[in-house]
């Protein structure tokens, strides 16, 4: 595998860049000028390396079956934590499961950047990165640490709900409907009126872009400088049927309980949207864009650094959720 010719910035997938734009160094980098190879070969490539990255496991401590590791940034370079430090990037290379594992950073780097720019969605920064043998991989800057290290109070909806594998068993952040989702904002969040559309429209992105993984714990609540909380931005969207045969909803009952989850797609997240209090102009709205940016998606699925038939794939899949949700 050898590092790509880079023809589009590999942040904000704008055309004419062989590396990141100030646009994405600004956003993802505070404004240093990083390279877009790491100075490490990929895991499992190199045994000087894997020991590095061994002992960065250690130190991680977000769950999730995909093998994640903790960078900071030091001047203009990335590296991973030693022990004792707090990284404030996570970085996510090629996983050892699933359909095209190989596409998978750039499947969720195309995701994350269609939530952004063609949705409005606020999303955790993110960019594409490459190992020095040419191995792509995904880097994220942490939302819950800020750029002098401390810390912000981050609650995944599993804790809000109490559901814990001792609790509800090790599918316990696939249980119940996403309705739930919205009554637990509403428990939370004396702004519930401000943060239940954006809920609502990244519920309908997760469907119109088949994110089967949008469970539980990629749901959270994000502390303010102000002392309270707020829904915090979108992460881990991509298009998991790309990779696994999943259902189209993550969370087993689908969007609303069995007894209201009648009639198709479309009017049950009508449904939805009723029963959470989203009112009629607000799901109007949402629903308009959801349907009508066609030609965006397509511009930065073409740009994306998907391969060409994981591209089409990516399309048709898009093409036909479409298609669900008009009719």
């Amino acid at each position: 595998m050898s590092i790509p010719e880079i023809t589009h910035c590999p942040g904000t997938l704008a055309a004419g860049f062989n590396t990141y734009s100030r646009t994405c160094l600004n956003r993802v980098f505070q404004g240093k000028k990083v390279h877009h190879v790491l100075p490490y070969d990929s895991p499992a490539s190199n045994p000087e390396t894997d020991e590095l990255f061994e002992e960065n496991q250690k130190s991680i401590s977000i769950s999730g079956v995909q093998e994640k590791f903790s960078v900071l940034l030091e001047k203009n370079k990335l590296r991973l934590i030693n022990e004792g430090e707090r990284g404030t990037y996570i970085l996510k290379p090629i996983p050892s499961f699933g359909k095209k594992p190989d596409q998978m950073p750039a499947n969720e780097h195309l995701t994350m950047q269609i939530a952004r720019q063609v949705y409005g969605i606020e999303t955790a920064e993110n960019a594409l990165i490459f190992f020095k043998n040419g191995a792509p991989a995904y880097i994220t800057k942490r939302f819950d640490t800020k750029d002098d290290g401390t810390k912000l109070a981050q609650d995944d909806f599993a804790s809000l709900a109490g559901k814990t594998p001792q609790t509800h068993g090790e599918h316990y952040k696939y249980q119940g409907n996403y309705l739930e989702l919205f009554q637990l904002i509403q428990t939370y969040l004396s702004t519930y009126k401000l943060e239940a559309p954006k809920l609502f429209k990244t519920v309908v992105f997760n469907y119109l872009f088949s994110n089967g993984d949008a469970h539980y714990k990629n749901f959270s609540l994000l502390e303010t400088p102000m002392g309270d909380y707020r829904l915090s931005p979108a992460y881990d969207l991509l298009n998991s049927r790309i990779h696994i045969e999943d259902k189209d909803f993550a969370l087993d009952e689908g969007l609303l309980p069995k007894n209201l989850a009648q009639g198709k797609i479309s009017s049950q997240f009508t449904k939805l949207a009723e029963l959470s209090g989203i009112s009629e102009k607000a799901f109007n709205a949402i629903r308009t864009l959801m349907l009508s940016k066609s030609d965006l998606v397509e511009k930065l699925v073409t740009a994306s650094f998907l391969n060409d038939s994981t591209k089409r794939n990516y399309w048709q899949s898009y093409q036909g959720r479409l298609k669900h949700l008009t009719n």
